[in-house]
């Protein structure tokens, strides 16, 4: 069969059962969305009436940190993830209860649901809600989702009361930047701003691409007489080479797509350039790096493994990217593992510091509260016992906490208590204890040789 013309009639038939079971699959998954939603609006509603037996907006905050908690660590996901789930299903059930029904009756998918929602985020009035949710509804339910996003905004500025000059002033508020790592030593950089300004941007270095893109025939930047870049890593092939370079190689072109060589000019940009027009003094942004921590296994440095190296003590990354890092370093933590347990031993540094704090970065990793991957550089090391009531300043009593968490320890029902081998005993308000444990370190083990070691 090359094509459906060609089916045979028990063929179409199965086609059209499968369709069918698929489309009633689909309903009860959108259902059942709409049902954990509305779980999850009773937790920010049970959180609330907890708040307002608080004198205070945080401690209203921390009411709903403390729910978020218990949810997150039951359902072993982030807490961050859980409260932002419980803000957004709060916001469809109490103010778009029509979408919010129409989706727990299979009618539209969880997508329509987020789309209709975000369009008509900023309806004050419940009225204007709710016959813009009904319009919208009954479009969803034969339409996909990014076409009724289109028809959302345009039905949404019909019940706007303000103008879009107050909108933006607000929206401008939630402009920031977020990192997703992926797979395979790769990363996404996201970033929120006015729509002028990142399509301006976007537009700019799509022109620098093209520029580099059009000058790069044979014998163009990047490319060796063999028809290779012998310094692709993660820097990118040719990443190094300069846009307006002329350097003539035997014949070959920049094999790098107009989306490669964007990528390559904006991390360039990023990381070299010097922003202006932030009221600084002259230089003084500019004289800002970009630091990571690399974990690299010691025959990787010395070109003996191709054991990955690890960013950050969880993403790996290829060993040419980690021996180009490590080579500009200004200095070296040497860590000392068990050989069959991987438990940490000892850290020493070719640049002496703060041996304390070394050892209890390279131990934790990440903030100690379980389902929590905050890296050390954005934590508090916290006393379990405080130190103003006798707790000693030592390993045993120390740990690494985000301030989300390290609020959440003082300030609220849960509890913790260290134990043996640097392992966390968390106790939440309804009484369940959850261990975390430290990461493994990223080890190797070694047989005799009398190679030295490359510090």
């Amino acid at each position: 069969m090359t094509r459906l013309a060609d089916a045979t009639i028990e063929q179409v038939r199965a086609l059209v059962a499968v369709t069918e079971m698929l489309v009633e699959v689909e309903r009860t998954i959108s259902s059942m969305q709409a049902v954990r939603d509305g779980i999850f609006a009773v937790g920010s509603r049970l959180a609330g009436e907890v708040a307002e037996q608080a004198d205070s907006r945080g401690e209203a905050e921390l009411a709903l940190r403390t729910v978020a908690a218990e949810f997150a660590t039951a359902l072993r996901v982030s807490d961050r993830t859980v409260q932002r789930r419980m803000t957004d299903a709060a916001f469809l059930v109490e103010r778009f209860p029509l979408v919010w029904q129409a989706q727990g009756a299979g009618r539209i998918s969880a997508g329509h649901a987020r789309v209709i929602c975000d369009a008509g985020e900023h309806l004050e009035d419940s009225a204007d809600r709710d016959a813009y949710s009904a319009e919208l509804i009954g479009f969803a339910e034969t339409e996909s989702a990014n076409r009724v996003a289109r028809r959302a905004r345009r039905v949404a500025e019909r019940f706007q009361s303000r103008s879009i000059e107050d909108r933006h002033k607000d929206a401008r508020k939630t402009r920031g930047v977020w990192v997703k790592d992926l797979a395979d030593g790769m990363a996404e950089l996201g970033m929120r701003g006015p729509a002028a300004l990142v399509h301006g941007a976007f537009d700019r270095i799509t022109q620098m691409a093209k520029t580099v893109h059009g000058q790069s025939g044979p014998g163009g930047p990047g490319a060796d007489a063999a028809g290779t870049d012998s310094r692709e890593s993660a820097f990118g092939p040719a990443a190094d080479a300069a846009p307006n370079s002329r350097r003539s190689g035997a014949g070959c072109a920049d094999s790098r797509t107009l989306g490669q060589i964007r990528a390559d000019l904006a991390l360039d940009l990023f990381l070299t350039g010097a922003p202006a027009g932030h009221g600084t003094d002259a230089g003084l942004l500019a004289s800002i790096t970009g630091q990571v921590s690399i974990t690299v296994p010691v025959t990787t440095l010395m070109g003996r493994s191709a054991i990955p190296a690890e960013l950050d003590g969880c993403i790996p990354i290829d060993p040419d990217t980690a021996r180009r890092l490590a080579g500009a370093a200004s200095g070296w933590d040497r860590i000392l593992t068990h050989p069959i347990t991987g438990a940490l031993l000892a850290v020493d540094r070719y640049r002496p510091s703060s041996d304390l704090k070394r050892h209890l970065r390279a131990r934790d990793q990440r903030c100690r509260f379980p389902t929590c991957g905050y890296l050390p550089s954005d934590c508090d090391i916290d006393h379990h016992h405080d130190a103003a009531h006798g707790g000693p300043t030592t390993d045993t009593n120390l740990g690494h906490l985000c301030r989300r968490h390290h609020t959440l320890k003082h300030h609220s029902p849960w509890h913790v208590e260290p134990l043996a081998d640097g392992l966390y005993a968390w106790t939440s308000p309804t009484g369940q204890t959850y261990i975390d444990k430290p990461p493994p370190q990223n080890t190797v083990t070694f047989t005799e040789d009398d190679t030295p070691p490359p510090f």
